[in-house]
């Protein structure tokens, strides 16, 4: 019995270490990962907002490409280094990104919008135009007695 409870402590002590030590040697490094979107992708997004006027910062047409760049390359550099993409790495990054470059844009320009009156008015119309001559119907009809039943 103690032989077995020995046997299956190795065990257990070796998949914990197998666990610890494996994903570092045989998969993606989390900090060199984080260094090199920081080096690569983070720099060149810092070179193109710098290049783009302050004031456009806000505007999703102006900026973008670069943000697409700027994800793309997030996902190459994890493709290169055998990492899951997206990550939590990925979150931080672009987290960052938007409190340095984006914490006064205004929602407006992503918020929905009421459709035009030209589309929105036969949707309100048709089922007011319905409710009250329906109601005149039962009206009319309550009040002709005569041939009921």
């Amino acid at each position: 019995m103690a032989l077995v409870s020995a046997s299956l402590l190795k065990a257990g002590l070796v998949l914990l270490l197998a666990a610890h030590f494996l994903p570092s040697v045989s998969g993606c490094h989390t900090g060199y990962y984080e260094m090199a979107i920081n080096d690569f992708c983070l720099t060149k997004f810092q070179l193109d907002m710098a290049g783009l006027d302050r004031g456009l910062w806000c505007s999703w047409k102006d900026t973008m490409e670069i943000y697409e760049g700027t994800t793309n390359c997030t996902y190459q550099v994890a493709l290169k280094m055998d990492c899951f993409w997206p990550n939590q790495i990925v979150d931080r990054f672009f987290m960052q990104i938007h409190r340095i470059y984006f914490h006064d844009c205004a929602l407006t320009g992503r918020l929905l919008h009421d459709p035009p009156t030209s589309i929105l008015a036969p949707f309100i119309a048709v089922p007011v135009l319905i409710t009250l001559l329906m109601t005149a119907l039962v009206v009319w009809r309550s009040k002709r007695t005569e041939g009921v039943l």
